[in-house]
């Protein structure tokens, strides 16, 4: 058996195929080019997984199933991603397209955090966990909630944004139309744009000269390595930076008090230069505070695969 799973990100469009003994043996990767047209975005899809098959020595028509990780609010029924505020996607008729492209197979879709979630609860640092939660720092913040080995969709498949819950009441604008949201202050998005901001007022900071001189060249590492040479501005940004990701993670642990919390995407590569602090403050404002269990945070396992995987392992 062969599944193709697709994690479409807000920067590429990355495609794996995974074998039945859950390897991926067969990748493609292109970008995303945003903004387009949605029927352009998904023609690429269809020929990242052509790519991807190719590259596993199979054909489309040996996979079993595709799977495909998407940002916004995807009805996993119909195959419509109704929203996704960063691609500027409304009502698109994902599967339908993707059927005339790919031809008439099993072709299955979610959010792209829940899949993410589901690749770490089945293969990742969430095996064997019951009740597990993925935060996914990436062009926003992504989340998906695991219960009892289950997805937690909602009625409309739209629980688990908790991206777009408010930290900041009439704070920094966000792509969802609210202000304030903990996606506009701990998506690698924003981190890029607080480093920029404190460079910009720091001319002596050596995070101009590890981004060669240019804004443009800031990254999500920038103002950590910054930090690690010493440099006053950059540890300004990361302190922030991981005080703001507190905050969202103490509401999760909150509202949910799970067994585990994973932190992905490529800002999770700091490992415990991130999630260090971030326990300490999570463990000095969390409400069970006094309690005997608590909520473990960790680090990812699978990495950028975590999509793939777990788009590869969506069902009906």
């Amino acid at each position: 058996m062969y599944r193709i799973g697709v994690d479409l990100g807000g920067t590429n469009i990355a495609v794996g195929v995974v074998s039945e003994d859950n390897r991926i043996i067969g990748r493609a990767n292109l970008k995303t080019n945003l903004p387009r047209p949605a029927d352009q975005v998904f023609a690429d899809v269809a020929k990242a997984c052509n790519l991807a098959a190719d590259d596993a020595g199979i054909t489309i028509a040996d996979v079993d199933s595709i799977g495909i990780g998407s940002p916004g609010t995807i009805n996993k029924e119909t195959g419509v991603i109704e929203y996704a505020n960063n691609f500027d996607f409304f009502n698109v008729p994902a599967r339908d397209i993707l059927r005339s492209l790919l031809g008439d197979k099993p072709i299955y879709l979610d959010n792209d955090a829940n899949c993410a979630a589901l690749g770490e609860a089945i293969a990742g640092a969430g095996h064997g966990v019951a009740n597990f939660i993925a935060i996914t720092l990436g062009t926003g913040v992504g989340s998906g909630i695991v219960v009892d080995g289950k997805l937690v969709t909602g009625i409309n498949f739209a629980a688990g944004e908790m991206g777009h819950t408010v930290i900041c009441l009439d704070g920094e604008p966000c792509n969802c139309g609210r202000r304030g949201c903990w996606e506009s202050y701990s998506s690698a998005t924003a981190l890029i744009a607080q480093t920029k901001e404190v460079m910009r007022v720091s001319p002596d900071s050596l995070m101009w000269q590890i981004a060669d001189e240019s804004v443009f060249n800031v990254n999500g590492r920038t103002a950590f390595d910054g930090m690690r040479q010493g440099d006053e501005a950059a540890k300004k940004v990361v302190d922030k930076y991981i005080y703001y990701l507190a905050q969202g993670i103490t509401n999760v642990v909150n509202i949910f008090q799970p067994d585990m919390i994973c932190i992905g995407g490529g800002i999770s590569h700091e490992g415990e230069t991130l999630l260090a602090p971030l326990r300490r403050m999570v463990a000095r404002e969390r409400y069970s505070i006094h309690a005997k269990k608590q909520t473990q945070i960790v680090a990812a396992e699978l990495g950028n695969d975590a999509g793939i995987f777990g788009a590869a392992f969506l069902t009906e």
